[in-house]
């Protein structure tokens, strides 16, 4: 589990195919850990990179490599091109949660529609799969790239739900979502608690 709270912004240095054919293989990934604390970290661990969860495999001087398997690469974005990633390590029994429970598995992607200043903040509106509309919701909680983030609008569309929310300069400074432009796909996680609401409401009474 995660908070969304991005505690590094790292680097992907390289990517490399598994043996095989290498338009149906995964991938393994090193990545430069920036300001992420790694003296705790051990093989087998688990750190959430721009929101998936991923295992680490091995550590270097100056970060981490994961693998990942096709299909995660197919289901999420950010992990398949050299570039900035956001990064969290798994969350602790004691750890402070300042942001939201996040399980580090991308629910669906979403598209900007839209990403710009207004003030000294940022307008960030994002529309989401029609899958993911019932969990959706005015002052709810919703992770972007592994952002913990709260839904300031919503709107359904024909085409799915649309979301706004408000980046304070402090989520800009300090995580990946500054480089955002529209018409880019980002990763979307809802919330857990709604997800659970969502089943028990579906059942037959």
């Amino acid at each position: 589990m995660f908070t969304g709270i991005v505690a590094a912004v790292g680097q992907i240095q390289s990517i490399e195919p598994f043996a095989g054919d290498k338009a149906n293989t995964g991938v393994h990934i090193k990545i430069h850990a920036g300001g992420l604390e790694l003296a705790d970290v051990g093989l087998g661990d688990s750190i959430a990179i721009q929101g998936a969860c991923m295992t680490v495999v091995s550590k270097h001087s100056d970060g981490f490599s994961v693998d990942v398997s096709r299909e995660s690469l197919r289901l999420t974005m950010g992990l398949d091109a050299l570039g900035p990633v956001n990064l969290e390590k798994s969350l602790r029994i004691g750890d402070q949660i300042g942001g939201h429970l996040v399980s580090g598995h991308v629910d669906g992607l979403g598209e900007v529609v839209k990403f710009e200043a207004v003030g000294e903040s940022w307008e960030l509106v994002v529309q989401a799969p029609a899958s993911l509309a019932a969990f959706l919701a005015y002052k709810g909680s919703i992770t972007v790239n592994g952002v913990s983030l709260t839904v300031n609008r919503v709107e359904d569309v024909a085409s799915g739900t649309r979301f706004s929310i408000n980046l304070i300069p402090h989520t800009i400074a300090v995580t990946t979502l500054q480089h955002l432009k529209v018409g880019q796909r980002v990763n979307l996680e809802v919330d857990t608690i709604a997800r659970y609401v969502q089943r028990m409401l579906s059942l037959p009474k």
